[in-house]
């Protein structure tokens, strides 16, 4: 059964931290990208941030440069969402997807399986 669980989320307040995770079950972890996206209420669901398993390569938005970090953990099938700096407007929910062709970039969009969503709330 294929899973990726997304978890983390929560409320903050401005300037505030959060690590999002994103769990993998049911398929080869280290042959998949993962990436983040995030979906604020009536906006598109946009990809943040993603990083290519065995390639050295991680894509981020420019809203989240220098802020948001992502890294893996292939021994637990774990992609991390470190969220420093939080702002009002990186609240949404954000979803993790995984896909077997490598993230190249802002137009990088996985269609092989996507995680629930796990909201993330940042007062001001």
């Amino acid at each position: 059964d294929v899973q990726l669980q997304a978890s983390g989320g929560g409320l903050v307040h401005d300037g505030g931290s959060l690590k999002l995770s994103c769990t993998a079950s049911g398929f080869t972890f280290d042959n998949y990208a993962i990436g983040w996206f995030r979906q604020a209420p009536g906006k598109e669901r946009k990809l943040i941030s993603c990083i290519s398993n065995g390639h050295p390569f991680t894509y981020y938005v420019d809203s989240v440069k220098g802020r948001f970090t992502i890294s893996n953990d292939n021994a637990k099938s774990t992609v991390y969402l470190q969220m420093n700096s939080l702002k009002p407007e990186d609240t949404a929910v954000y979803y993790c997807a995984a896909d077997s062709f490598q993230c190249y970039g802002s137009n990088w969009y996985p269609t092989d399986y996507w995680g629930q969503g796990t909201q993330v709330t940042v007062s001001s």
